[in-house]
């Protein structure tokens, strides 16, 4: 039989219960037998509302299968379908016009358009990969895939083929041509590239050239006297081209470019739900551990790859010259999200004092955004959110009901660690067939904390 803790009305895994004492409400400033009193509290009001909720969800799904089951024709009646849905509850009447304000948004969320990932945190080694997938090499993807097809001579083989490397060196050039034109030439024929008074000055088989759009280029860094850095920016993401001639790689480039790094996954989800297995409490612990690693900055590991043994940990930021003086910092890792589990999920890692499984997602909110705090406060040497705000991703919200419940549950978690919020705006909830996620709320004691619902952003 696990054992448990009692405290606050609920039996706590005792691994669980450490983990919380001993790894991560320290240095947040939360008393953990306040934190587990007060998710006790909110078990006992909320919890009923939750189950409320499902209930609701079984009723229609029940009397939806009994409509399509009377006549299966139905199912390829769009209209039929939107009107019965509409009849039972499921498709909800659109609400007035509204208006929502936010604050402490990052851009990543706020204004870039990039792509996001979804690893699941329980894997240590692929969370980091994810984490530290913000950028990423041009030639890796180039040479390793088939944007280049293979041909005779130029396979991929096992070392580096260089008849590959001056095919990936062309394409480079193309879409450099296409992302950041030059006012004449191409930059295939730029055979060298310098910083004079804040300018980017590149000459190549033509003569002297320069970028069409000036502002584009943002940062530099010197090795020595070499130029070893050039950055350049298109619709707030970045390129950082690496100049080394004496690489084998730049070698085979006029300018000496050795790869291009680009800003690549700018968010990603930190997944506790669809791509994890967690089942028990040790399972659970291992996810909450590996994320409050990763809010601490601290999380690494070490595996075998090849013979050799690497480790990996959170790649730090990234700082360059700016053009007309002092330095420009740009962030090194993606923005992270936390997704929680659904309303659906129950859990016996936490119970009632009787014995009775509470809602999962009311446990990862409280834990989830607890171990984010360490990131508020800034305990450790890297951070995520420069806004000051935490992600938390609530999926499967099935109408405003839940999203009300979900607005309800957060106010609750940020009374009991001590994130009140001053204003918050909330829209209504979408049709049923909708899932807003996305509560976010911001530095503790800094001011506006809102909670808002997003569309999840596969392929923003």
């Amino acid at each position: 039989m696990t054992e448990t803790v009692t405290v606050g009305g609920l039996k706590i895994a005792a691994e669980l219960y450490a983990l919380v004492r001993d790894e991560i409400a320290p240095g947040t400033g939360v008393d953990p037998e306040n934190l587990w009193t007060g998710l006790g509290a909110i078990i006992r009001d909320l919890a009923p509302q939750n189950a409320a909720c499902l209930a609701k969800r079984d009723a229609l799904q029940a009397q939806i299968d009994a409509w399509l089951e009377a006549d299966p024709s139905r199912a390829a009646d769009p209209a039929a379908q939107q009107a019965f849905l509409a009849e039972i509850g499921y498709i909800v009447p659109t609400p007035a016009p509204f208006k929502v304000s936010t604050a402490k948004v990052d851009p990543e969320i706020a204004q870039l358009a990039g792509p996001q990932l979804v690893v699941p945190v329980d894997n240590a080694r692929y969370a980091l990969n994810a984490a530290n997938a913000r950028w990423g090499s041009l030639y890796d993807a180039f040479y390793g895939t088939d944007l280049i097809p293979e041909g005779e001579g130029t396979e991929k083989g096992k070392g580096y083929n260089p008849a590959r490397g001056a095919l990936v060196i062309d394409r480079a050039n193309a879409w450099l041509d296409e992302v950041f034109p030059l006012t004449t030439g191409s930059w295939a024929e730029v055979e060298s590239l310098a910083v004079d008074g804040g300018q980017l000055q590149l000459t190549g088989t033509q003569g002297a050239t320069a970028l069409a759009n000036g502002d584009a280029f943002v940062g530099f860094n010197q090795d020595g006297d070499r130029l070893a850095q050039v950055l350049l920016q298109h619709h707030g993401l970045h390129a950082d081209l690496l100049i080394d001639p004496s690489d084998a790689i730049g070698a085979q480039h006029k300018a000496g470019i050795k790869d291009i790094a680009l800003e690549s996954a700018i968010s990603t989800i930190m997944d506790c739900e669809d791509s994890v297995a967690a089942v028990d409490a040790a399972d659970k612990v291992q996810v909450y551990r590996n994320w409050c690693g990763i809010m601490k900055g601290t999380l690494s590991v070490a595996f075998n790859k090849g013979g050799e043994t690497l480790e990996r940990r959170m790649n730090p930021d990234r700082t360059y010259q700016a053009p007309q003086g002092g330095n420009l910092t740009l962030h090194g890792r993606s923005l992270l999200l936390v997704r929680n589990v659904g309303a659906h999920v129950m859990t016996e890692m936490v119970t009632t004092e009787a014995g009775e499984a509470v809602p999962e997602t009311f446990v990862d909110g409280m834990i989830t955004a607890l171990a984010a705090m360490h990131d508020l406060k800034g305990t450790g040497s890297l951070r995520n959110s420069r806004a000051g705000s935490v992600y938390i991703v609530k999926p499967k919200q099935h109408g405003p009901e839940e999203v009300a419940l979900s607005v309800h549950l957060f106010s609750r978690i940020e009374a009991v660690l001590g994130l009140a919020p001053k204003d918050r705006h909330h829209g209504r909830g979408a049709p049923h067939h909708g899932e807003p996620e996305g509560l976010h709320r911001g530095r503790p004691g800094a001011g506006d904390l809102h909670q808002h619902g997003l569309p999840r952003p596969h392929g923003r």
